[in-house]
Parts: structure tokens; sequence; C-alpha cells
């Protein structure tokens, strides 16, 4: 847009440029932003209470597995059985593990609704769910649970997923493995911590050692 203006300008030959104002990332995120394992939990349980056994499960196999909602797909009943998926993602392969507990749950899902093979979580014209699909649902679920809206969209579950396996390990490298990230600073983007938990460490640090006295 600023390319576009400053050409627009270029042609009229005015004296004008527009710069691009560079603003530094933030090095955490709202807190009002942040899905914790309370929120999760609770739009589980409300999913279950709903009867919308589907969303449950989806929303378990994308926090369990940390992959993105596009990769949603690739989650087969072929995958399940065997214990692992493999991604297809611009030209490249990634192999996803399934821990015990979902391959557990999904294999009773697939018994109970009579998936022969293919994906597993389809629409009713039988097509693989998507972001939108996802997205909606999860929506619906806010006022019922109790979470904020601001904190509930399918790509704050993945994230939850990488918070949890870094505080496990504490390994970037792995983490970015597990992600299918490239770029290590991509994965770094997924641990901001909260605005809250930042204030604790900051207060914690107990640098203000005179007070103003009255």
């Amino acid at each position: 847009m600023i390319a576009a203006i400053n050409g627009f300008f270029n042609f009229f030959k005015c004296d004008i440029k527009i710069k691009q104002y560079k603003i530094q990332h933030k090095t955490f995120i709202p807190t009002e932003c942040e899905l914790t394992n309370e929120d999760y939990e609770k739009l589980l349980r409300t999913a279950k209470m709903q009867n919308n056994e589907r969303l449950c499960f989806v929303m378990q196999t994308i926090c369990a597995t940390g992959i993105r909602v596009s990769e949603l797909q690739f989650i087969t009943v072929e995958a399940i059985k065997k214990g692992y998926a493999e991604i297809q993602n611009k030209g490249k392969i990634r192999t996803i593990l399934i821990p015990t507990d979902l391959i557990q749950v999904l294999l009773r899902y697939i018994k109970k609704h009579k998936i022969k093979s293919g994906c597993i979580f389809i629409t009713k014209n039988g097509k693989p769910l998507n972001r939108s699909n996802i997205w909606a649902e999860m929506k619906k679920l806010c006022k019922t649970a109790g979470v904020d809206e601001k904190k509930v969209f399918p790509h704050n579950l993945r994230r939850h997923f990488a918070i949890r396996f870094y505080n496990k390990i504490k390994d970037l490298s792995k983490l970015a493995d597990v992600l299918g990230h490239s770029n290590i600073n991509t994965t770094r983007i997924y641990l901001k911590g909260s605005s809250a938990e930042h204030l604790r460490i900051i207060n914690s640090l107990g640098l203000v050692k005179y007070r103003l006295v009255t």
C-alpha cells in the first residue's frame, strides 16, 4: 500500500515520500488472549456436555499433536492404526506421532461412527473439516464454557501444545521439528508468555529497594 502511494506521488512529481513506521514486535501476548489449561478443559467439557463429540475430539487432536488446522485432514483411519500421520505440506513430508491415549480415543470414535477409511473428521458432505467450520463451532462454546472469545480459535490450540511441550523438555530445536518449522525464530513466537507472566517475573526481581517516605 505504501509503495502504491509513493508511486502515485512520484507519477505526479510530488516531493513527498511515505516511510514505513517500524514497530518492535511484542515480547509477550496480552493476558486476555492466552489460552490456559483451565480454559482448554472448560472448552472440552462444554463440547461434551453439548453432545458435540466431533468438536471435542478435534480440539484434543490438534492440541495433543500440535498440528496446524489445515493438517487435520491427514489424521486418517489409516494413520490412527499406524500410530503416526505423514503430513505433506509445500513439497515436504513430516511425520506426526500420535499419543497413545489419543489413538485409543479415536479408535473408539471411528468404530462408533463406522468410519472405514480416510479422514476422520468430516462434514455431512463427506469433506474434511476446514478452519472456518472449526472456528465457528469453537466460538459457540465460549459463552457456556465461560471462556473469553478472544482466546478461542483453532491456532491457539497449537500454541498451547507448543508451550506445554517446551516446558516439558526445554529444547527449542526439538519443538521446531515437531511443529514443522524450518526457521527456529518462528518457533520462538509460539513461546511468548503473557503480559501477566512477564509482570510476575519482573516483580519477583526485587530491584526496588527504597520507597518514598511521606
